[in-house]
């Protein structure tokens, strides 16, 4: 598959803004004392990694 320039301008940015999404639920979530905000936070950050991790694999 060939993405244009355009198109890996885009995916930078996605990936870019699902890491800091991660970076941030997960710095949410070590300071949130309530369990289940705790996990709501914790499950969106891996969430984030995972969609990441998907849009990743398109450079590849």
């Amino acid at each position: 598959m060939h993405i244009n320039k355009q198109e890996l301008q885009n995916l930078r940015h996605l990936i870019g803004s699902h890491e800091t999404a991660h970076i941030k639920l997960e710095q949410y979530a070590q300071q949130c004392t309530d369990p289940q905000i705790k996990q709501m936070f914790q499950q969106s950050a891996q969430s984030a990694q995972n969609t990441k991790q998907k849009l990743m694999s398109f450079l590849q």
